[in-house]
């Protein structure tokens, strides 16, 4: 197999790019910044934890956005780097084995699989209530067989769309963001038009609400809302995982992270300031604070702020859900396919379609293993569906806190080589992945709680004993590969063999 760049052969220096057969420069830096944004569903991870984040931290909350962004920050500047050295589709899965070997490697790209399948069961769900809620007087939502075959048919779609092409995905990806911002649009400058009306029931900004002195006043506040915060931003590592199909995939995908991460925040804060100067976070009415509204605050708020137009916010959160379903099979597809490529899976996961030059096998593998997962968790128990679905945080803070501190090993002996590799390549990756490592540990201890969400298992939380299960079933698929005929081969070999395909 051949390759398309050069390798310089250290850490300092460019690795060589397999050539997989993927479409090679059909994206560019908008295209790259536009799946980063897509793929956290900005809409609706907002509508959905915004009310939590307020009812621990109240009027704190953007502050809390902030604290929660910078670790992710951190990472994404690992993500750069490393994908600077390595434009490899698989990411986590390829740096972490050059940094630690192969059993790290497998279970990084373990780690990225699971969150994404996982997380489209949830978004297959909330699409499927979120459709029916446009239809009729929308009881359908509450159907949950009706919600389950919905949800299982966009998981579906979606998969189809991402096997025929990464530019038809592009050109879809396009009209879901389209929709869901200028609906999100359109919500905030009606609020914005309330707000200069003069709202009796709101509040006025204050520089206060984003002074660390007065949040910090209750620390197990802070950890708590910015444990919250911090997993609403995942999802722009999308734009890396697809870098053999972007113009320059050492520079551009790692430029395309550190925007959308920006561009994200900003979002986040200002929609949450100008939802809280209006709505407040009082607990009565549509008062952010009010329990009845935590499922969704827009939802919530939808009739008073735009009246009989109120539907375009659903549509808004259904657009981003459907947009981030998209992507998310995105990076899980190519993941696969490049542990395929590099021997780390059956060979059959690094095939690539011959006419549509996507990952064939891998995406159709994993919208199938989302569907399965989604119904069967839905038949046993959707309480346990939702605490299982909690568990994602866990996956995440995995595969980031492995990425941050691949990224300082592997370029360890670059770091005194000037004051932009230390900082970028040592300091900041290693805060972030200290960081995410310590956001593991909290969350493990708070799911371990018998109270901790819907369901317990022996006398421990559901989310707990599902996170762990799952991760564990990671490891017992890496040691069959490591002993499998077709798969054998690639813990034997050295970490830099296979670096060119």
């Amino acid at each position: 197999m051949s390759t398309r760049t050069t390798t310089a052969g250290s850490p300092g220096g460019q690795q060589a790019v397999p050539s997989k057969g993927l479409r090679a420069g059909i994206l560019d830096l908008g295209d790259s910044v536009m799946l980063g944004l897509a793929s956290t569903a900005p809409v609706y991870s907002l509508a959905a934890t915004l009310g939590l984040i307020v009812a621990v931290n109240g009027n704190y909350t953007p502050l809390i956005l902030l604290l929660g962004f910078v670790p992710v920050l951190f990472i994404a500047y690992a993500f750069r780097e490393l994908n600077s050295a390595m434009p490899d589709c698989g990411t986590t899965f390829i740096w972490a084995r050059r940094a630690f070997g192969h059993w790290a490697g497998w279970l990084g790209g373990w780690g990225v699989a699971l969150a994404g399948v996982v997380v489209l069961a949830n978004l297959g769900q909330v699409a499927g209530q979120y459709l029916w809620l446009l239809v009729g007087d929308g009881s359908l939502a509450s159907n949950s067989l009706v919600v389950t075959a919905t949800g299982v048919l966009f998981i579906a779609f979606m998969t189809v769309v991402n096997y025929r092409g990464i530019r038809l995905g592009e050109h879809v990806q396009r009209v879901l963001t389209y929709v869901q911002y200028i609906s999100l649009g359109i919500f905030a400058l009606a609020i914005v038009f309330r707000i200069a009306g003069g709202v009796p029931e709101g509040q006025a900004f204050d520089f206060e609400w984003f002074n660390p002195a007065g949040a910090f006043a209750d620390p197990g506040a802070v950890v708590h809302g910015v444990l919250l915060a911090l997993f609403i931003y995942w999802g722009w590592d999308t734009c890396l995982a697809v870098n053999e199909e972007t113009e320059n995939p050492a520079t551009t995908p790692g430029r395309g992270a550190i925007i959308s991460a920006f561009v994200l925040v900003a979002i986040y804060v200002s929609v949450a300031l100008l939802v809280m100067m209006y709505a407040t976070v009082g607990t009565e009415g549509i008062g952010l604070g009010n329990q009845a509204n935590q499922n969704d605050v827009f939802l919530a708020m939808k009739d008073v702020v735009l009246g009989p137009w109120g539907w375009l916010i659903v549509v808004a959160v259904l657009a981003s859900v459907l947009s981030s379903t998209q992507t998310t099979i995105l990076p899980t597809a190519r993941g696969a396919l490049s542990m395929g490529a590099h021997g780390a899976l059956p060979a059959k996961f690094g095939e690539v379609h011959p006419r549509y030059q996507t990952p064939g096998f891998s995406t159709k593998v994993m919208g199938a293993a989302a569907m399965a997962y989604y119904v069967l968790m839905s038949l046993l128990s959707e309480n346990l569906l939702s605490d299982s679905i909690s568990s994602i945080s866990l996956f995440i803070a995995f595969y980031y806190a492995l990425t941050g501190f691949a990224c300082v090993w592997y370029f360890r002996g670059t770091l005194r080589g000037s004051a932009r590799n230390l900082w970028f390549r040592g300091v900041l990756p290693l805060a972030g992945a200290l960081a995410l490592t310590g956001a593991f540990c909290v969350s493990a201890v708070q799911m371990w709680d018998p109270g901790y969400g819907d369901t317990q298992i022996f006398g421990v939380g559901g989310a707990f004993v599902s996170g762990v299960v799952l991760l564990a079933l990671g490891a017992v698929l890496a040691a069959v590969c490591r002993f499998a005929p077709s798969t054998r081969r690639y813990f034997l070999e050295s970490r830099t063999a296979g670096a060119a395909v």
